[in-house]
């Protein structure tokens, strides 16, 4: 019971949950441009890139199960691959929107780049952060609460006449 009581008093609320997602998102982003870069001297920058997205997808999720949003423990296979699967949309927004801006600027500056990939960056990790708080990671808060507020099945017997009572027992019952 006490286990239970702690997950559930670790579950943050929204405003230190999205604190926390940006923390540990912004953390594991930093590392990962570094290990790109890093990685991309040895192996082509696509491959690198791909292998560094796959290992900071599984980092980031353990780190959201464990600290971000209070799951109280590692993270399944499930919320791995519904983790990616958010992941991969927010990538698909970004080089959306990068595409949508080398069609409309033919010859885009380096700070425009920037904006138009940081906002599509921030408008993505926003829906992100949704999608893994309200889906991803709510069952296991659900689970927990319904612990500690002790919402477990309880075995009842119903016991049910094998004939319908006749009019003088009723009476005598009443």
């Amino acid at each position: 019971m006490e286990t239970a009581q702690s997950q559930e008093q670790a579950a943050p609320g929204p405003f230190a949950a999205f604190a926390r997602f940006v923390l540990c998102g912004g953390g594991v982003g930093i590392a990962s441009s570094f290990a790109v870069a890093g990685l991309g001297s040895w192996i082509p920058w696509a491959l690198a890139n791909a292998l560094v997205t796959v290992g900071s997808t599984l980092l980031s999720t353990e780190l959201h199960a464990r600290f971000t949003f209070g799951a109280g423990g590692r993270a399944t296979w499930r919320q791995h691959a519904q983790s990616a699967g958010s992941a991969a949309a927010a990538y698909a927004v970004t080089c959306l929107a990068m595409l949508l801006l080398q069609q409309l600027t033919p010859a885009p500056g380096a700070m425009l780049e920037q904006v138009v990939y940081l906002s599509a960056s921030a408008l993505a990790g926003v829906a992100r952060f949704a999608v893994l708080r309200l889906v991803v990671f709510a069952r296991n808060r659900s689970q927990a609460a319904a612990t500690v507020h002790g919402s477990r099945p309880v075995p009842t017997t119903v016991a049910r006449p094998s004939a319908p009572a006749g009019p003088a027992a009723l009476c005598q019952a009443a």
